[in-house]
């Protein structure tokens, strides 16, 4: 296949179906229906991973189908298959047709059509040879050894995708949008004696491979895996206890995809089961805290031009000055509670009915200089990188893991320290911020959001925050 192919060679010239038959078995299917849609995808997949100086594993996939969705008031009717044809989607037709209500809503209107392209339609696995991909992965194994005797690992991976979909609504509506995607990771493990650590850093976004295959880049992302590794080895047991926390700017924002950004999803808002849930107009924040859901950025990981539903992405205002102003919302959701749709009715693949997601979700910059942050905390804790983190939506606990973080001593940077978690509640931490930077940045491309058995890319940021008074958990004795 090509990157020239369009989705009418994809979905009809290839399958054999009829563009006006589908649109007609999605009307019959859709009749009485209050919204729905039938969503076609193809896509390419690519990985390469090189792992203990050898290549571990190349893959290929090709996969496409469809899923036809019927909403009858807060009910779903959903059907999908890997098979495009008039028959799969009359069978389709009779599933979703079960879930109709009732005599018959009104069918809500098809969402704005938009002109702007956030992405090139360009396919990034074709971009390179096989040779010369497998050689980049090379050359970062060889690089990262070279750096420091103590390296003993290495692990990259390579990775992308070009996906094309189109969306049929009623009466015709289609919406079409090509999707590209790529990553590329590094891990490297250093030993010294008996004691081993690990670094990590990845890049991506929805462009092509050619950004990778220039060594400034991809030295750096080794450079900066391994700087991680080491300051990992000279790490001491973190303290415990309560203790004002600074996070740093950039991926630190997972805490806020997580802890807040969730509860602020339509769904769990809608259901009443969020901890956000009545309170718009309200404070949930302290003054200057503006967050936004942003799917508009040229390039980001988290962003489309349409969502997946056909609806142009937006930026969404979801608190500002510490007032919730807002939801994340998809169309079915923003229906029921009587509010416009943003552009976040987000799926996995044709095998997944949409929801209401995040994103690229990040916090705006304030007036405080990082230093100045740094140095009002006599005693504390300076996040710099995470790993995993888990989140109650209901209640808005959080357990986040700090993958790179450092004491603080007398407003001065102290020694890094391992095995640090943060512990807290969505809705509270953000009335515990004090001081935000004038330093926001997004992450480097590497999000990936799970939600409802789904996941999806996505991107966060944040200026550097102090955050008083946190709850510090620690492997210190």
């Amino acid at each position: 296949m090509s990157s020239s192919e369009s989705p009418e060679t994809l979905f009809y010239t290839r399958t054999g179906l009829e563009p006006k038959r589908a649109e007609a078995i999605l009307d019959d299917a859709l009749s009485g229906m209050d919204d729905g849609e039938l969503f076609l995808e193809y896509v390419q997949s690519e990985s390469l991973t090189f792992d203990d100086g050898r290549l571990k594993s190349a893959n290929f996939d090709v996969s496409q189908g469809f899923g036809m969705r019927a909403v009858s008031g807060e009910a779903t009717g959903f059907a999908h298959a890997s098979e495009i044809s008039e028959g799969a989607l009359k069978r389709a037709a009779e599933t979703v047709r079960a879930v109709k209500t009732g005599s018959g809503g009104t069918m809500s209107l098809s969402p704005e059509s938009t002109n702007r392209h956030l992405y090139r339609d360009a396919n990034p696995l074709l971009g390179a040879e096989f040779g010369t991909k497998v050689k980049l992965l090379q050359d970062i194994d060889a690089f990262a050894r070279g750096l420091d005797p103590r390296v003993k690992q290495v692990s990259a991976s390579l990775s992308g995708e070009w996906q094309a979909v189109e969306i049929i609504r009623a009466s015709g509506i289609r919406v079409r949008d090509i999707r590209p995607l790529v990553r590329l990771n590094v891990s490297v493990v250093v030993a010294d004696g008996d004691r081993m650590e690990a670094g990590y850093q990845g890049a991506g976004g929805r462009r092509d491979y050619v950004a990778f295959f220039d060594p400034a880049n991809w030295q750096g992302q080794v450079q900066e895996a391994l700087r991680q590794a080491l300051v990992n080895l000279d790490s001491v047991p973190a303290p415990a206890g309560e203790m004002d926390v600074v996070l740093g700017p950039g991926w630190p924002g997972v805490l806020l995809h997580e802890a807040i950004g969730h509860g602020l999803e339509g769904d769990f808002n809608r259901k009443k089961t969020s901890a956000f849930a009545g309170l718009l107009g309200q404070r949930v924040a302290a003054p200057g805290v503006t967050v936004v859901d942003d799917g508009t950025l040229d390039g980001r990981r988290g962003s489309l031009t349409v969502d997946d539903e056909g609806t142009p992405t937006s930026s969404t205002v979801l608190i500002e000055d510490g007032i919730l102003k807002g939801y994340i919302q998809d169309r079915m959701n923003a229906r029921l509670m009587g509010v416009a749709p943003t552009g976040n009715g987000r799926r996995q693949s044709h095998a997944h009915s949409p929801m209401p997601r995040m994103t690229n979700t990040y916090m705006l910059n304030g007036h405080h200089d990082p230093a100045e942050i740094l140095s009002s905390v006599k005693r504390g804790l300076y996040a710099v990188n995470f790993g995993g983190g888990q989140v109650d939506i209901t209640s808005g606990k959080f357990v986040f893991s700090c993958t790179e973080a450092y004491m603080i001593e007398n407003g001065k940077i102290g020694a890094p320290v391992k095995g640090a978690t943060l512990i807290g509640n969505g809705p509270d931490v953000l009335t515990r911020v004090s001081m935000i930077g004038n330093d926001m940045k997004l992450d480097d491309g590497v999000g990936v959001c799970g939600k409802g058995g789904q996941s999806v890319p996505v991107g966060v940021g944040q200026p550097t925050l102090r955050i008083n008074g946190l709850t510090v958990g620690g492997t210190a004795a």
